[in-house]
């Protein structure tokens, strides 16, 4: 008999589940942001960036800077709920360049699987409109599917891992098969989607389970498709917000948190008022011990 023993690695099934959840363990990351947004203004033009790092909750940004090719006025400010942040500048006709850089500390809380769900009468007064139905999370349309699906699990953090497997299992990730108008229902029906997608009917599905729920967009590391801000989503469990990703493309961990919201209209790293275009972007994070 020999006593050597062989290990099995881990199934592709078994990594991507775990991807779905934050780690068991507390255990702090830093990472390396390096974003940058090129677009081409038509004619006045004003707009309002979120890609600052969150600078609060699991995350310490260490160190960060912000560079406006051309060098023009620009106006920070700061949710003062959240404390997520707000770029607004005003350009003129010709090429604009953002280059934000940024090292920021992640420390994950440890996941409780036994976390329950709390009563709506013990929930916070702030945290009731995420009960609510949204423009793109109609969790009062897709009350009854969620009811019939879910309302048997177990009540808690089981549950809420119910809703991440099924997304996962039955809603297929296709670049280009949403459009910024795409809701929560429109993904059940169809059954495909991007980050977005997956996470506003993760949050919808909550919602109707009374399960508030949040979503959250920042900067993730993945194989495919090509570098893009990344959207997840959040519901509050055992008294403090638990993150989900339903779609475990990229370890949830190491999702550095640019903003949260009731959904997508609250959370875009863009909005322009004016002629300009997108003309590249490329959101990369990696671990500041990496190598370049």
């Amino acid at each position: 008999m020999s006593d050597t023993a062989t290990l099995t690695p881990p199934s592709v099934e078994a990594t991507n589940a775990a991807r779905a959840t934050a780690p068991d363990a507390p255990h702090g990351k830093t990472f390396d942001i390096d974003c940058q947004l090129s677009y081409q203004v038509n004619g006045p033009s004003d707009f309002l960036f979120q890609i600052h790092a969150l600078n609060g909750m699991d995350q310490q940004v260490l160190s960060e800077s912000l560079v406006v090719t051309p060098e023009l006025p620009v106006h920070t400010y700061s949710d003062p709920t959240i404390g997520h942040r707000f770029v607004r500048l005003h350009a003129e006709a010709g090429p604009l360049a953002l280059h934000y850089q940024a090292r920021v500390r992640r420390t994950p809380a440890p996941v409780d699987t036994l976390a329950a769900e709390v009563p709506i009468a013990q929930l916070p007064d702030e945290l009731m409109h995420n009960l609510n139905p949204t423009r793109y999370c109609e969790s009062d349309h897709l009350g009854q599917a969620a009811q019939k699906m879910f309302a048997g699990l177990p009540r808690g953090h089981a549950r809420v891992k119910g809703v991440v497997d099924w997304i996962h299992a039955n809603i297929e990730y296709r670049v280009g098969s949403s459009q910024a108008t795409t809701t929560a229902r429109d993904v059940f029906v169809q059954r495909a989607g991007v980050c977005r997608d997956f996470a506003h009917l993760g949050v919808t599905f909550c919602r109707a389970l009374n399960i508030p729920a949040r979503l959250v967009v920042g900067y993730a590391n993945f194989d495919e498709p090509p570098p893009d801000f990344h959207a997840v989503f959040e519901a509050y469990l055992g008294g403090r917000w638990v993150m989900f990703d339903a779609t475990r493309m990229s370890p949830i961990d190491e999702l550095v948190c640019i903003a949260t919201g009731r959904d997508a209209k609250d959370v875009a790293f863009a909005t322009i008022f004016g002629p300009a275009t997108m003309t590249s972007m490329s959101p990369l994070i990696r671990a500041a011990d990496a190598p370049a």
